[in-house]
């Protein structure tokens, strides 16, 4: 394959500007390199966006090039500007993979071309460089995709100050309080490693962005944390719909998509996709043990026990599970009772109409829904039926539905059932404790939430993982070290780990119903 006549050009400015760096004058030289700039920034972007061509490789370019900035600027403004400028066009350069106008192959001799120019006979440059240790550019941007200014980390989200995550969840509309959780849960353990020095250094940040729990609005969303906001990875993400779009773009960029606020089968792949973990259960293990729990526990005949579900993902998540949980306990599937409801609404009168009907009375509901329409649906429920057992998986965000339920009075919250993916939060395990603490001082006012929880089990995950992957951090050694976690110890009274063929942290049930005052108690399950 012919190297193009543009590259060639770069390979001989690049050359030339080693040689004469030291008799040109300084405006001639600011003006080469912000036209090396973007000549070379493109070849190192699409080169860091195949797997197959070694890092060493591409760092041993951007330091040479971390050099020739040094010597042509003569001040912090004009490196900032030039090291704004390479940063911009390394972005192009992945793009252009990313988006398939460049193949790896064309990426690999682009990259080799450049080498050449810059083998070990070439002159080094005219000016010393400075100590390893002090950064090029105190002006640069907060969150570059290479940080010529760091040589050491050429990686997204990543500088020697920070690591940038992004989560996407609705922020506005019917379910916003679940996505407004989650953040605080991982805020609050981020908070907590920050004030402890961060990851060898490097403070944790979280970026949010509303995607209104639309998936069209996902994708949107995911734009602007990967394309704008720079970010490292995504993480607590809210949904199912949502994350079976969010998953394929994460994938896409080889971007870690990690403990995702869902128990849909679109994050548990069998094998599991390299850059996906989950912390939680799937909605199936939950749903089986709702089964278990009113066929065992409650004496209830399963022909008594139907499904109120949303029409999305999540909606036939819990219902897959009602109906997997069934054919394990030997039991024919084919008349279970689905109730279903528009996604994104609370529009539960054909749910409610459907029961109304049935021959068989339905003494026990199982919820796979939002957390308003299943207060809704109790709400429009409980006087037709006063002996009614609802229970509902942990998707509907427990916290948020007692407080729905609370606002009706005891007789809607009494016996109220949800499964939970964490232990109850009125309770004094050590990471509860831990929690709670650090919750009261991060975010003072604010009541332990199941959702918050969980977001600070995921993210306490997440920190361990990045303490062990090292200081020279990138998603593949972030991937390895989450991949060797084994029976981590974070006082929730089980054991985490991971695996190459288990991505799933966790398959712990608990148990939780609402007592009068809407305040959950913990419910044994076997």
């Amino acid at each position: 394959m012919r190297i193009p006549a543009g590259l060639r050009w770069t390979s001989f400015l690049f050359s030339v500007l080693f040689i004469t760096a030291a008799e040109a004058a300084p405006g001639d030289k600011i003006e080469l390199v912000r036209d090396l700039a973007g000549r070379v920034g493109p070849v190192i972007g699409s080169a860091l966006a195949c797997p197959d061509i070694t890092r060493p490789r591409v760092q041993s370019v951007i330091e040479k090039f971390a050099a020739v900035i040094r010597d042509a600027a003569s001040n912090e403004a004009q490196r900032s500007d030039l090291a704004q400028l390479f940063d911009r066009s390394v972005a192009d350069g992945r793009s252009a993979v990313t988006a398939g106008r460049m193949d790896c192959r064309q990426a690999e001799l682009r990259l080799a071309d450049l080498e050449q120019s810059l083998g070990p006979s070439r002159p080094a440059p005219a000016a010393p460089a400075p100590a390893p240790a002090a950064p090029a550019f105190a002006a640069a941007p907060p969150a570059p995709v290479v940080s010529v200014g760091n040589p050491a980390s050429a990686v997204r989200g990543v500088s020697d100050s920070e690591i940038r995550f992004g989560i996407t969840a609705a922020f506005t509309g019917p379910v916003r309080e679940r996505g407004r959780q989650m953040k605080i849960g991982i805020d609050t353990a981020f908070n907590r490693v920050n004030d402890a020095g961060g990851i060898g250094g490097r403070m944790l940040k979280l970026i949010a962005a509303d995607d209104g729990n639309e998936p069209p609005r996902t994708l949107q969303a995911l734009k602007q944390l990967y394309e704008k906001d720079q970010i490292f990875g995504i993480i607590g993400s809210i949904g199912t719909a949502t994350a079976a779009v969010a998953v394929p773009y994460a994938l896409e960029r080889r971007m870690l998509f990690f403990g995702a606020y869902t128990g849909g089968m679109v994050v548990r792949q069998d094998p599991p996709d390299r850059y996906v973990f989950n912390y939680r259960p799937s909605y199936a293990e939950e749903a089986d043990a709702a089964v278990r729990y009113l066929v065992k526990m409650r004496r209830i005949p399963v022909r008594q026990i139907a499904v109120f579900a949303q029409q999305d993902d999540l909606g036939d998540a819990g219902y897959a599970g009602v109906a997997k949980a069934y054919r394990a306990l030997g039991i024919n599937d084919n008349a279970l009772l689905r109730l279903n409801y528009p996604r994104n609404t609370i529009e539960v009168d054909e749910a409610v109409n459907l029961l109304r009907v049935q021959k068989v009375p339905v003494r026990a509901i199982i919820m796979s829904a939002s957390y308003r329409a299943a207060a809704k649906f109790i709400e429009k429920t409980r006087n037709l039926y006063p002996e009614m057992i609802f229970t509902s998986i942990s998707g509907v965000g427990g916290s948020s539905l007692a407080e729905e339920l609370k606002l009706l009075g005891p007789r809607y919250t009494t016996g109220v059932l949800v499964t939970q993916v964490v232990p109850a939060v009125s309770g004094h395990s050590s990471a509860v404790l831990e929690y709670k603490n650090a919750l009261a001082k991060y975010f003072p006012g604010e009541a332990p939430d199941y959702a918050s929880l969980e977001g600070f089990v995921a993210a306490s995950i997440v920190i361990d993982g990045l303490k062990r992957a090292g200081p020279q951090l990138d998603t593949e050694k972030l991937v390895e070290a989450l991949e060797s976690t084994r029976n981590l110890d974070l006082g929730l009274g089980v054991p985490l780990s991971f695996g190459r063929s288990d991505h799933q942290a966790s398959h712990k049930i608990w148990g939780t119903a609402l007592d009068e005052a809407g305040r959950f108690q913990p419910v044994d399950l076997e």
